[in-house]
């Protein structure tokens, strides 16, 4: 279905079981897998602030004005793809694809810059490649215990009962209830006595452009005895991310390839720290990457069979914010 195996989860596995801390990175294809060791990361060009690690120290942020200008992709070019989406859902070759696009994006300040500024839950910045500010943990792993916290569903905080109207909307409930089911299915793969711990949990995001609400839920389960302590190995049975692909994985993966007219790369990959012990993984969202001294940000969402190509346009162009307030 993916492409071979990479080396780089054996190593990953030998060191979970040593208990050495690293930082991974892993694409969206599994095709490139980054990892490194903890006296490593700095020789690497990278900066990491996760809840539990950080390789920075404090720094004076600045207080410039933000001038962010979006050239947001094409209604044309963004249903070329969304047209091709939706007719493989009619024929039912999948029932959720994640479709995405790369806008690009102008803005007085550095990749380094916006990482220092910005505010996330997760933030990375590499080799002055990329940075991106996340708010969606992938897995957790404390113990023998597995956590995933799938997150679909977005809207703009502005808009009278909006949260409600998000845990209620035929198309975002619908959307919610598959990538649940999908996670719910992939974690089992992994851990035993799998269950639904939240559902349909409301998070505010702020941002100097656009407030946002975002939905999403908590499963765990107890990891499998051939799992435990084998990082790499879980990571190579969960990926690509069931959030930002779609369901069922093999054909949509298929579909989201010929629908997108662009490589994604590590955006929508995985990343994550192992702390010798425990693990904590987020998903590479909400992602600005540098391409021949450009800046575009890469952006979309869930297609379901209900989907408007109007809404779907929207929430990708929603998806486009710098967190800097």
């Amino acid at each position: 279905m993916f492409p071979p195996y990479h080396q780089n989860f054996d190593l990953m596995d030998e060191l979970s079981q040593q208990k050495v801390p690293f930082f991974f990175m892993v694409d969206f294809l599994m095709e490139n897998v980054e990892v490194f060791q903890e006296n490593e990361i700095n020789k690497n060009s990278l900066l990491i602030d996760f809840q539990n690690f950080k390789n920075i120290k404090e720094v004076e942020a600045g207080n410039q004005e933000i001038d962010l200008k979006v050239f947001s992709e094409s209604e044309g070019n963004y249903r070329k793809g969304f047209d091709f989406v939706k007719e493989n859902l009619r024929l039912g070759n999948s029932y959720l694809t994640n479709y995405t696009v790369k806008s690009e994006i102008e803005i007085n300040l550095t990749l380094k810059e916006i990482f220092y500024r910005s505010r996330a839950k997760y933030k990375v910045w590499y080799k002055d490649q990329f940075v991106f500010f996340s708010p969606e943990t992938f897995v957790e792993i404390i113990g023998d215990q597995i956590y995933t916290h799938p997150m679909k569903g977005t809207i703009d905080a502005s808009i009278e009962n909006a949260a409600e109207i998000l845990k209620n909307d035929v198309k975002e409930k619908a959307e919610h209830y598959t990538v649940v089911d999908l996670l719910r299915n992939d974690l089992s793969m992994v851990a035993d006595d799998v269950q639904l711990d939240e559902f349909q949990r409301i998070d505010f995001i702020k941002t100097q452009q656009k407030n946002l609400y975002a939905m999403s839920s908590k499963i765990s389960g107890k990891l499998k005895p051939a799992f435990q302590n084998k990082i790499g190995s879980i990571m190579k049975t969960l990926l690509p991310a069931g959030s930002i692909l779609g369901a069922p994985k093999p054909k949509t993966l298929e579909i989201i390839l010929e629908a997108e007219n662009y490589e994604r790369g590590f955006y929508t990959g995985v990343c994550g720290w192992f702390d010798g012990e425990n693990l904590d993984s987020c998903v590479m969202i909400r992602f600005i990457e540098k391409e021949n001294g450009k800046l575009f940000f890469k952006s979309g969402g869930g297609i379901t069979h209900l989907s408007k190509f109007a809404d779907e346009y929207k929430e990708m162009k929603n998806k486009i914010y710098v967190p800097i307030h």
